[in-house]
This record gives structure tokens, C-alpha cells and sequence, in this order.
């Protein structure tokens, strides 16, 4: 008599298939591994999370890839997550991390009919700050290498494409303003809009990012330390603009919306201004609100990636061709400028989320996992 598993049992993998479980430079998978944990609920990642260094390296299961981890990617929404606001029902400890490049170095049965050891992926999943990671293979996305431009597509750069594509109404002439714009999507949002025909106007802190945006294309940086952002929107756009990429909220949200112009729209892709605030969120002049959007015909709506992952696979697939073929700009900021330098290591984790809330990044923040040949950890 045929004897089925109970429906809850896990998938068992057959060790038979011993290359699908070696490292494939030809040392063995270590038994334990670092990773950063969230152990206390707190926007405060340096008080919600612990970095742990005897962790059990995970078992793939039947259709996962285990990767090793080359580089993982920092977002603002890590303290969101950190603090539990994504679930309130969430429990602690929790893995952290959204994103990751770098090497299968092992598989199970099913997933072994499409990905191999030694192939390069990338992949957004919780979890990824973690020297490994396993990652459901259905949702992996092979790359030519793992390198860290790459990684800048997985969370910043498909925010931007599908965002844009499918509530951005683009055509060419149309005043588009991207906020953050010399930050890890605001990058792309900048580029995507160009090639889109419009004039592109972006803000940021610094002459240097001024420059930076200059070199992708963008028609009008502002940086906000040097210039108003509501006086220059006045004074050289007095028609308005006709999409804001906003991603700051408070103030900057209030001189988005006072320089929208008639029928124009405003995407919200955050508001990281609130983010380390107790209520993660950050006031706005709501009390004028409607009447400025009705005076105007004007509106506003919220993208959430999350909400939109079935157009996920097919955009990163678009976003990985123009990458490679050099089409589009993926600045990556490892934290060589900061003051104790490159973000090297889970333990750097922290000074890069710090780096990014003090507004230092140029680009996607990326920290570099460093695995020696043949190294046990």
C-alpha cells in the first residue's frame, strides 16, 4: 500500500544528488553562519537588531536555491520592517533584510531542472542579511554576474519601472518631479521618465548629486540646501507639473503638491522623513488638502511594490537587459566616502542604514559580504 505524507510534512530532498549540496568552488557548506535578526520591535535599527554569529546554515527544500549572499541591498523601509509595521502581528526574533545577490551553492531535486550550482541570482526575499539565504526558485532571477548593479534593480529599480508604467501616465513633454531624486529609485525614476520624453526635474542635498543627476539626464536638479525648492518650482514652472515621484513626505510632500499642475498626479512611494518617528509617518498640511486637489482636478495615489508582483518578474527580466547593455545607470554606493569607509561585512549593516537617514548616499546603498576561497567561516 502506497503511503502519502501528511500534507503539513516538509518536503524531503535527496542527498543522492551530492553536487547539488557542495559549495561550488569545492568547499563544503559551513554548519553555521552570521545573520542580523530583529530581536526587540523598534525603528531604531541599532536597537531592533542583533547580529548573531552561530547560525545554522538552512536546508533548501525541494524547489529552493540556497545562496551565498555576495551583496545585499539597504532600503529605507528596513526600519519599517524592523519596527513591525508591515504585520502588526509579527513576533520577534525575525530575519531582516529585502534583497540579495550572488552563487547557488545548493539546490533541491525540483529546483535543479532549471538553476545549477555555481549560477549567479538575484532575489528580493526577507531575509537576506545573512552570509545565506534560501530563496524560493520561482522567484529568483539569474544575472551574468554578482555584481552589486544588479541588486539596485531588485527593490529601487523595479519600484521605479512599474511604478512610472503603470500609474505614471508618461509622454513626452510632461513636467515630471522626482523627489530623493539622487537615492536608490529616485535614480531610476530619473532616467526611466527621460527616456520617456519628459523634462525631468530632481532634488536633492548636494552639488555632487546635483551632478550626478545632471549625468542621467536630468534637466533641473534642485538642491535643497542651496535653493527653494517651491520658489525655483514657481518661478521656472509656473504651469506646473504634471507627475511628482515622491518619496520624502512632510514638507517637501506639501511643495509637491502646491506645484502639481491642472490634472496632475502625485505618486507616493513613502515618506521617509517619518520613518524613525515613533508613528513612522509624517505630518502634511492635510487640512487644505482636497480643496488644492479640486481646484486643480489634480490627484494622488499610493504604490506599494507588493501590490504589484504580477508585473514583478517581466520587469526585472526588462530591467536586467538594459542594465547589461549598458542603457541604464545603476549607481551603487558601497560607503567608500563615510568616515570608517567601505560597507564590508553584516556588521556594517548598521552604519549603512545610518549612512542613508543621514542623507550621504549617492545611489543604491549596497554592503559587500566578502567570502574567501574555500573559507569555513
Amino acid at each position: 500500500m502506497l503511503r502519502l505524507a501528511p500534507a503539513a510534512a516538509r518536503t524531503i530532498v535527496d542527498m543522492s544528488y551530492s553536487r547539488h549540496f557542495l559549495d561550488f568552488q569545492g568547499s563544503a557548506i559551513p554548519r553555521a553562519m552570521q545573520k542580523l535578526v530583529v530581536t526587540r520591535l523598534s525603528p531604531n535599527f541599532r536597537e531592533a537588531v542583533t547580529l548573531r554569529r552561530d547560525c545554522p546554515v538552512p536546508l533548501p527544500g525541494d524547489g529552493d536555491l540556497l545562496v551565498r549572499n555576495r551583496f545585499v541591498g539597504v532600503n529605507a523601509s528596513d526600519i519599517n520592517y524592523s519596527a513591525g509595521r508591515y504585520d502588526p502581528s509579527v513576533k520577534t526574533p525575525f530575519d531582516v533584510g529585502f534583497e540579495g545577490v550572488g552563487e547557488v551553492v545548493a539546490l533541491g531535486l525540483s529546483a535543479s531542472a532549471r538553476y545549477s550550482v555555481g549560477q549567479t541570482v538575484a532575489y528580493m526575499s526577507p531575509g537576506s542579511f545573512a552570509e545565506y539565504t534560501v530563496v524560493p526558485a520561482s522567484i529568483a532571477t539569474p544575472v551574468p554576474s554578482a555584481t552589486p548593479e544588479y541588486l539596485t534593480l531588485l527593490v529601487s529599480g523595479t519600484t521605479a519601472y512599474i511604478c512610472l508604467k503603470e500609474l505614471g501616465g508618461l509622454k513626452e513633454g510632461k513636467k515630471v518631479l522626482v523627489t530623493a531624486a539622487a537615492g536608490g529609485t529616485g535614480q531610476f525614476a530619473v532616467q526611466l521618465a527621460k527616456k520617456a520624453g519628459c523634462h525631468v526635474i530632481g532634488t536633492c542635498s548636494s552639488d555632487e548629486k546635483s551632478a550626478f543627476l545632471k549625468s542621467v539626464g536630468c534637466d533641473r536638479p534642485i538642491n535643497y540646501n542651496t535653493e527653494h525648492v517651491g520658489t525655483v518650482l514657481k518661478r521656472e514652472y509656473p504651469g506646473g507639473v504634471d507627475v511628482v515621484y515622491e518619496s520624502v513626505g512632510g514638507a517637501m510632500f506639501d511643495l509637491a503638491i502646491d506645484a502639481l499642475a491642472t490634472k496632475g498626479r502625485l505618486i507616493v512611494i513613502g515618506f521617509i522623513s517619518g520613518y524613525q518617528t515613533p508613528t513612522g509617518l509624517s505630518p502634511v498640511n492635510a487640512g487644505t488638502l482636497t480643496a488644492k486637489l479640486l481646484r486643480k482636478s489634480a490627484s494622488i495615489q499610493g504604490f506599494f511594490l507588493n501590490h504589484y508582483l504580477s508585473e514583478y518578474r517581466a520587469s526585472m527580466d526588462h530591467l536586467v537587459k538594459m542594465c547589461t547593455s549598458g542603457d541604464l545607470v545603476c549607481q551603487v554606493d558601497l560607503g567608500d566616502l563615510s568616515t570608517e569607509g567601505r560597507f564590508t561585512g553584516l556588521e556594517s549593516v548598521f552604519r549603512a542604514v545610518d549612512y542613508m537617514y543621514m542623507g550621504k548616499n549617492t545611489g543604491k546603498i549596497v554592503v559587500e559580504l566578502p567570502h574567501p576561497v574555500n573559507s569555513k567561516l
